[in-house]
C-alpha cells in the first residue's frame, strides 16, 4: 500500500495500523489512509474510541471490514495496560510545532512522552509480524497471540449448480413467463440469472512431528482462526506418523482453550514424519468423494520425511488431481539461503500450486490472501 506525507512519528503508527489492517483484508487505499489521518487528527488521538470510529468511517467498505478493523485495532493498541489491570488508551500525541510554544512545559513533555510510547509501540510490533516464531520468547510469543485476531480468513468461491438473480448472463425462462403473467400476458422485461456463487471447502493439514515443534503453537493457532472466523467450511487434521481431524477441538471461541482440547486428541504430538503414509490414508478415507474433493488443501510441514519421498510424491500427485488448489506452506521458505533439498519438499513440489513460507505472522496473512484469491 502506497504511504501518504508523514508529519509526525504519531502519524508514521496510524499509517503502520492501517497498513496492518490491509493486510487483514480491509480494502485500505491512499486516499483513504489520508482520510483516517485526518479524521484522528480532528476527534483526538487519546480516545480509543475516537479513533476506532476514525477508522471505521474512513478505511472500511463494507460491514465485514468492521470486525476487521477492530481486531486490528485492538491488537495493535494491545500492549498499552497497566500491569495486571485493563488496557487504557494511550495519551494523545502533541499537537503541531507551531503550537507547541503555547503549551505548558509540563503538558508539552507529556505529549512528547505519549507520542514516543506510540511510536516504540506500533514499531514493535511491526517487527514482531515479520519475526520468526521459533526465536520468540515467553512475552513475545504471548504478544504474537494477541495479533492473531487481526487475521481475517476469507473462503474462496465456487460455483454452484443453482442459479441466482443477477444485472447481466443467461435469460431466466420461468422468471420472465411469471412476470408475464403477472401483466396479463404482456410482454415483460427480460429477467436474467447467473450461476450461484458459495464458499469452497479450505482443508488444513498442520504436521505435528518433532521437527515441527517450534511452530506448532503458531500453526494450530492460525488453524483455529481459519476454522472459528473463515467464511466458509473449514476442516483441520493433523499429520505425523498418524493422521487426526481436530476440527471439533478448534471451534471452541477462545484459542487456548482451543489448543488444549486439540492437544488432548492428538497422539502424535513431536513424533516422526510419515507424510506419505498420512496423505495416503487421508486420501483413502477423505478424497474420491470426500472432504478433501474439490477444496483448497494447504499443508503446512517442513517437509522431513522419513518415510519413502517416492510415495510422497505419488500422494501429493493424487492431492493434486483431487483438489481444486494445493498450497504447501515451510516454516523454513522464508529463511535466508534457504533451498529445497529435503526429499520430501522435492518429491511433492511438482504437484503444489503454491509453496509458500510460513514462519511468521507476516506470512501468515500472506497465505490467507492466496487462500482467499484460490
Amino acid at each position: 500500500m502506497s504511504t501518504v506525507p508523514v508529519h509526525a512519528p504519531a502519524d508514521e503508527a496510524l499509517l503502520g495500523l492501517a497498513r496492518a489492517a490491509g493486510d487483514a483484508g480491509v480494502p485500505v487505499t491512499p486516499d483513504r489512509a489520508r482520510g483516517f489521518l485526518e479524521a484522528v487528527a480532528t476527534l483526538g488521538l487519546g480516545d480509543r474510541a475516537a479513533t476506532r470510529q476514525a477508522g471505521r468511517a474512513t478505511l472500511c467498505s463494507g460491514p465485514e471490514d468492521l470486525a476487521r478493523f477492530d481486531a486490528v485495532l485492538d491488537a495493535w493498541f494491545g500492549a498499552w495496560h497497566d500491569g495486571d489491570g485493563p488496557r487504557a488508551a494511550p495519551s494523545a500525541p502533541p499537537p503541531p510545532t507551531e503550537r507547541r510554544a503555547e503549551l505548558a512545559p509540563d503538558a508539552a513533555d507529556e505529549g512528547g512522552d505519549a507520542e514516543e510510547r506510540l511510536r516504540a509501540t506500533a514499531s514493535g510490533t511491526e517487527v514482531l509480524r515479520h519475526r520468526d516464531v521459533a526465536d520468540l520468547d515467553d512475552e513475545e510469543r504471548r504478544r504474537l497471540a494477541g495479533l492473531f485476531e487481526g487475521l481475517r480468513p476469507v473462503a474462496p468461491l465456487r460455483r454452484s449448480a443453482r442459479h441466482q438473480p443477477w444485472r447481466r448472463g443467461t435469460v431466466d425462462l420461468p422468471r420472465t413467463l411469471r412476470a408475464s403473467l403477472r401483466l396479463g400476458g404482456e410482454p415483460a422485461r427480460l429477467e436474467l440469472r447467473r450461476r450461484a456463487r458459495r464458499p469452497r471447502r479450505v482443508v488444513l493439514l498442520v504436521d505435528v512431528s518433532g521437527s515441527m515443534g517450534p511452530y506448532a503453537d503458531a500453526l494450530l493457532r492460525l488453524a483455529h482462526r481459519f476454522v472459528t472466523a473463515s467464511s466458509g467450511p473449514v476442516e483441520v487434521f493433523t499429520v505425523g506418523t498418524r493422521v487426526t481431524r481436530i476440527t471439533r477441538a478448534l471451534a471452541l471461541r477462545d484459542p487456548d482453550r482451543a489448543l488444549a482440547a486439540a492437544g488432548d486428541v492428538v497422539p502424535d504430538w513431536a513424533g516422526g514424519t510419515r507424510l506419505g503414509e498420512s496423505l495416503r490414508f487421508l486420501l483413502d478415507r477423505w478424497g474420491q468423494a470426500g472432504l478433501v474433493r474439490g477444496a483448497v488443501v494447504v499443508v503446512l510441514s517442513d517437509g522431513w520425511e522419513r518415510g519413502d519421498p517416492d510415495l510422497l510424491g505419488e500422494q501429493a500427485a493424487r492431492l493434486g488431481r483431487l483438489a481444486h488448489r494445493t498450497v504447501w506452506v515451510n516454516p523454513h521458505r522464508g529463511k535466508p539461503g534457504y533451498e529445497p533439498v529435503q526429499g520430501g519438499v522435492r518429491a511433492v513440489l511438482p504437484h503444489v500450486d503454491d509453496f509458500l513460507a510460513g514462519h511468521s505472522l507476516a506470512t501468515f496473512a500472506d497465505l490467507v490472501e492466496v487462500v482467499r484469491r484460490a
